[in-house]
């Protein structure tokens, strides 16, 4: 069997030159998705060119079908999001929105694109919001055809207001941290390798 494909799609707000701690948080499930032989790859979207539309392509220069194409082509897929006012980044909403308009292309038993693929996703800040974030994304993704595994939200809030974000906390050391972390992995991992070996049926499941 090939290697299972994963793709983290970084909605921070900071280009690849900055530090990120949603990257850093993906990171520790990144150690164990290498440990067990998975093809992973990490995009900050920030550095794409991705304007605002409900279609596959808006052209002049829109660089969303580049991302398209890795999602088409990975088994797992993880959104991660800062927070911001409570709530997943502008980016994320601007990612599920994007994903949404490609939702009516079908695979070619006439499924949604995304069906078989698993979904989860990866936050962090420094106020309360990260079940609000999760929720959100977690249906978002449900509901385009992505299927959703137990457990599979892992994120890290510090304490309200400003202050010592995932990395300079040592949030990688909680307890509570690993443990999600843990099950992210592996529950994504088991959940890919099943649909692989017995993807959803066509039947009751075909757009019209």
């Amino acid at each position: 069997m090939d290697k299972v494909k994963v793709l983290f799609l970084n909605a921070s707000l900071k280009g690849r030159e900055e530090v990120s701690n949603t990257e850093a948080l993906y990171q520790q499930v990144d150690t164990i998705y290498q440990k067990e032989n998975c093809e992973t790859e990490n995009l900050r979207l920030a550095d794409y060119h991705i304007p605002f539309g409900m279609s596959e392509d808006m052209g002049d220069g829109d660089e969303w079908p580049l991302v398209l194409e890795k999602v088409k082509a990975a088994d797992i897929v993880l959104i991660g999001t800062p927070i911001w006012l409570g709530e997943k980044s502008s980016l994320a909403t601007l990612t599920m929105e994007r994903l949404y308009a490609s939702s009516s292309v079908t695979n070619d038993k006439g499924q949604a694109i995304y069906y078989n693929k698993v979904g989860g996703v990866v936050i962090t800040g420094n106020e309360d919001g990260a079940k609000t974030a999760a929720s959100s994304v977690l249906y978002g993704l449900s509901h385009i055809g992505f299927v959703i595994p137990p457990n599979v939200d892992t994120y890290w809030v510090g304490e309200a207001g400003p202050g010592p974000s995932f990395i300079d906390a040592g949030g990688k050391d909680s307890d509570f941290v690993k443990s999600h972390v843990s099950m992210l992995a592996y529950n994504t991992m088991y959940f890919a390798k099943l649909l692989r070996e017995h993807p959803i049926p066509a039947k009751g499941n075909v757009m019209e």
